[in-house]
C-alpha cells in the first residue's frame, strides 16, 4: 500500500514537471504566434484598405488625406493605438506616374503648379512596426512594409474635374 502512494506522488511531480516546463511554455508559444498573426493579418489589410482609399479619392502631394483615413480606420487588433496615433510605425503614401520617355517604369509623380493632373498609381506601405508582445522574453519582430500598388481609378474627380474627398 504504501508504495502505491509514492508511485502516486511520483505521477503528480511527473505531471508538475512536464506541466510547467513544456505545457505552460507552449501554451503561451501558440498565444503569441496567435496574436503575432492576428497583427500580420490586419496589417495587410490595413494597407489594401489605404490603397483602395488613395485610388479612389482626390490626391494630395503629402498623403495626408489617405494618412487621416486610415488612421481612423484601423482594424481591431492588440497595436490598433500604434497605427492610430502615430507611433514608431508610419503610414507612407507615394504617388507614381508612368515614365514619359517610355521605359513604361513607374517614377515617382511630379504635377506642374497650376496644371490639373492626376497620378497613374499609388502605393500605401507601413514602416517601422516592431510586434512585441506578450512574452518579453522573445526578440520584438520587425513586421515588413506590406507595399500595396493600386492603379488610379478617377483620383476622386467627377465628370466636370471636380475634387470630391
Amino acid at each position: 500500500m504504501a508504495e502505491h502512494k509514492l508511485r502516486r506522488g511520483q505521477a503528480t511531480v511527473e505531471f508538475a514537471l512536464l506541466y510547467g516546463t513544456v505545457m505552460v511554455p507552449l501554451l503561451f508559444g501558440f498565444i503569441y504566434l496567435a496574436q503575432l498573426l492576428w497583427v500580420w493579418h490586419s496589417i495587410v489589410e490595413f494597407t489594401r484598405d489605404g490603397a483602395r482609399y488613395a485610388a479612389t479619392h482626390c490626391w494630395a502631394a503629402d498623403g495626408q488625406n489617405v494618412i487621416q483615413y486610415m488612421q481612423t480606420n484601423v482594424p481591431a487588433n492588440i497595436d490598433q493605438a500604434e497605427f492610430q496615433l502615430g507611433g514608431s510605425a508610419a503610414i507612407n503614401v507615394q504617388y507614381t506616374e508612368l515614365d514619359p520617355g517610355g521605359s513604361g517604369e513607374l517614377i515617382p509623380f511630379a504635377c506642374g503648379a497650376g496644371s490639373v493632373c492626376e497620378p497613374d498609381a499609388v502605393t500605401v506601405s507601413v514602416t517601422g512596426y516592431q510586434f512585441q508582445h506578450y512574452v518579453l522574453l522573445l526578440k520584438s519582430i520587425a513586421i515588413p512594409p506590406f507595399p500595396t500598388s493600386q492603379a488610379m481609378g478617377g483620383a476622386g474627380y467627377d465628370q466636370t474635374g471636380n475634387c470630391t474627398p
